[in-house]
């Protein structure tokens, strides 16, 4: 695997820009899997997300302009009467107070969420682009901050009667909890805008030169693409470069600024956030880590997840 330059806006994980799963999982299944996925798509509702990371501030300066309409900017922007109609289409329009309109904050991680025909309607009359256009929640999580804990979650009826194969496969993943699992596709010609997934700005904890911390661990998850054939990059906003992201299993550094190159056709991924096990995550230290020349830090102490905290 290519090792991200010293001087590299790209922190990755264990010194890598990101780690290739597929020597540690059985992706045997993943045939089956993506059968049962492209049929079970058929046959449940299907969701937009992204469409507004420009307005939430997790785009690189130099890419902000391949967002073009978002959301989150077109809301603020609506008169009196479009905004009217922006309530109307809401799944609970009492949720939504006019006169308070401007404390207001809505869609993905936000205190209300954008129904189906909200979404269809900033799309069709305002131009918005929303970037994955099929987005289907396996296990539903309200919260970025909740997407590790499993603590009063379940996979959906929905999914339990679509995508039992996929299921099986994921709990046999090497987590010791399972907080969020969901499908992620782009349609044809669509590209994946570049963000990142957590707060601050990626590379601002390290001077050019200084490089990553590479013991530090990002967030655990894996992401499968069964068909092998989404072009996830990792993009530099220091070096203007672009690290593109091979296999069909993967994670990395969701802190990093990302993206999804456009294709002519429709792709997706499956990502499932939790805990790894300590065997696992040791496996990936002990043989990344190590092949830099980096001593492995010791597994940091993890507090039982969701302890004492509400359910999602």
């Amino acid at each position: 695997m290519v090792e991200p330059p010293c001087d590299s806006g790209i922190h990755g994980i264990f010194a890598r820009p990101y780690i290739d799963l597929e020597p540690y999982l059985d992706l045997a299944p993943l045939g089956e899997i993506h059968e049962e996925i492209c049929l079970g798509l058929t046959q449940v509702p299907i969701d937009y997300t992204g469409g507004s990371h420009r307005a939430m501030g997790i785009m690189p300066p130099s890419r902000r302009g391949e967002a073009f309409a978002d959301y989150g900017e077109v809301i603020r922007g609506l008169g009196d009467e479009e905004f009217a109609t922006f309530q109307r289409l809401s799944d609970d329009p009492s949720s939504i107070e006019s006169s308070a309109r401007a404390a207001l904050e809505f869609g993905e991680e936000r205190e209300i969420p954008l129904s189906r025909r909200q979404m269809l309607w900033l799309k069709f009359r305002h131009g918005v682009y929303f970037p994955w256009k099929v987005y289907v929640e396996l296990i539903p999580n309200r919260t970025w901050s909740d997407k590790s804990r499993s603590e009063g979650k379940d996979f959906t009826r929905l999914a339990k009667s679509f995508f039992p194969r996929t299921i099986a496969y994921v709990k046999r993943l090497p987590f010791s909890s399972i907080g969020r699992c969901n499908i992620m596709g782009l349609e044809a010609n669509d590209h994946g805008t570049v963000h990142h997934d957590g707060e601050g700005t990626p590379g601002e904890e390290s001077a050019p030169g200084e490089g990553r911390a590479p013991d530090s661990e990002p967030d655990h998850f894996i992401t499968l693409c069964p068909a092998g054939n989404k072009r996830l990059f990792l993009w530099d906003e220091r070096a203007r470069r672009k690290t593109a992201v091979a296999g069909r299993a993967y994670w990395f550094n969701d802190h990093d600024y990302h993206g999804v190159e456009a294709d002519p056709y429709f792709r997706y991924s499956v990502r499932i956030d939790g805990t790894f096990t300590p065997e696992f995550i040791e496996a990936l230290r002990r043989d990344h880590a190590r092949a830099v020349g980096v001593a492995p830090a010791a597994p940091a102490e993890r507090a039982p997840q969701g302890a004492g905290e509400a359910a999602a």
